[in-house]
């Protein structure tokens, strides 16, 4: 018997007690999910026959390779939003698109003003800056405050889940080493269908909600004016819509013409002039520096600099957990390469009928179930698959990547924040209602985002 054969099932082994550790880690105990990816890498490594030494190295590595790939789009990334936040840049755009569409078209436009806003901003913050626009529309045309509401979730949530620079899925780019201008592409060529069945779903539904909410809480939806939500801003007091639309469409823009343009160059050893500013200013973390910049001078040119200061630090603050985090999933990926438990893994399902990008898909899935968060459910998904993909031939890693990060639009319930900001500030309160509200629709768009990814990867796998 080889050594390869001794050692195939001993890393399996490690790898499954290490996953069901963690999970049990992140649900049943008060240890954060950066640290049950950590433990849960050294007993892969440490099952696994790797010494207590190379798993310590291991671990470190692929935690710094991950986070230098990544680490400075994220805090640039969080930045940008925070900026987008303050100045008002997410209602412009909801007044613009909501005058583009028309009245009866509601519901397109919170949910298109969703899928914008959501790229850089998180989607918790974003629903809550936004949702007294759902009130007032909902209010002002008549529609149901549901039908708008969920409209807005969806819209937040599909592209939070999928197009970069929002950091899950740029810490799933950075762990499976994809072009970030390709994953931004493929992840609008995802989530639009989803969007479509969302809001399809939103229409239909939500005056259905409503008064199936008012027959059994009667006046829960009214609003309770001591609820702290954020109060929209004059529409005199908003930027300009190429302001508010110039951070986000600049680096994008950027990025996608280093994609484009390296792809034409083949990007050779010695590139002209041209092809090198290209390639310099489409760089991820140079554009998505550049939409600071914009940012700061575009929408808010007389703000104090210590005021501008203090909100550019607090979304560095609330990009250290998630880089954190990102940084453990390449931990665990970097052991589970180092143990030969990717390699094994990938040989043992090569040869099975089971489509490759359905791995990262349904880890994805399961770990967003258990422990609720999308951002870990999609890092956990790619640490662990990636190393098994990359021993598995012809697989597309763009769509592997985007496969981690659909999984994680499962099912938002009890146990995601964002389940409960949307329902709260809805007024929803009880369970039968708030899954209708959301777990629903959010798994609509897992579903379908499935059907779309199978679809393309039938063609480009």
């Amino acid at each position: 018997m080889t050594d390869a054969a001794v050692a195939g099932p001993q890393v399996i082994i490690g790898l499954g007690i290490a996953i069901f550790v963690m999970i049990a880690l992140v649900i049943k105990t008060r240890v954060h999910a950066l640290l049950a990816l950590v433990i849960a890498a050294s007993i892969a490594g440490l099952i696994g026959g790797m010494s207590p030494n190379a798993v310590i190295d291991a671990i470190t590595t692929g935690f710094g390779k991950t986070l230098s790939t990544i680490g400075l789009v994220i805090g640039f990334g969080v930045m940008m939003g925070r900026i987008l936040e303050v100045s008002g840049a997410g209602q412009r755009m909801a007044y613009a698109i909501l005058r583009l569409l028309g009245k009866e078209r509601e519901d397109w436009a919170m949910a298109i003003t969703g899928y914008i806003v959501s790229i850089p901003i998180f989607c918790d913050s974003a629903y809550v800056i936004l949702n007294p626009l759902v009130r007032a529309l909902a209010r002002n045309s008549g529609r149901s405050v549901l039908t708008l509401g969920i409209a807005l979730a969806s819209g937040l949530a599909v592209t939070h889940s999928a197009v970069p620079p929002t950091p899950g899925p740029l810490g799933v780019a950075g762990i499976f080493g994809v072009d970030i201008g390709l994953m931004i592409a493929w992840g609008i060529v995802f989530t639009a269908p989803a969007l479509i069945v969302m809001v399809l779903y939103a229409r239909i539904m939500g005056p259905r909600i409503e008064a199936m909410i008012e027959r059994d809480v009667p006046g829960s939806l009214k609003r309770d004016d001591t609820d702290p939500v954020a109060t929209p801003l004059a529409e005199s007091e908003l930027p300009s819509l190429f302001k508010a639309m110039l951070p986000i469409v600049l680096p994008i823009g950027l990025i996608f013409l280093n994609t484009l343009v390296t792809a034409l160059t083949g990007g050779g050893d010695a590139p002209g002039a041209f092809v090198q500013v290209v390639q310099f200013v489409g760089h991820p973390v140079i554009a998505v520096g550049i939409g600071v910049l914009a940012a700061v001078y575009g929408l808010v040119p007389k703000m104090p600099k210590d005021q501008v200061l203090a909100h550019l630090e607090k979304g560095v603050e609330s990009a250290g957990i998630i880089l954190l985090v990102t940084g453990a999933g390449g931990a665990l990926g970097a052991v589970l390469r180092a143990s030969g438990a990717g390699d094994y893994i990938g040989q043992s399902i090569a040869g099975l009928a089971l489509p490759a990008v359905l791995i990262p898909f349904l880890i994805a899935t399961l770990v967003r179930f258990v422990q609720g968060s999308g951002t870990v459910s999609m890092i956990t998904g790619a640490s662990i698959s990636a190393p098994i993909l990359s021993a598995m031939p012809d697989v597309n890693m763009v769509l592997a990547a985007q496969a981690a990060c659909l999984g994680g639009l499962f099912f938002s319930y009890f146990n995601d924040s964002y389940f409960w900001v949307v329902n709260r500030l809805l007024g929803v309160k009880t369970a039968k209602h708030q899954l209708l509200v959301l777990s629903v629709p959010t798994t609509l768009g897992w579903a379908t985002g499935l059907v779309a990814l199978l679809i393309a990867n039938a063609f480009m796998g």
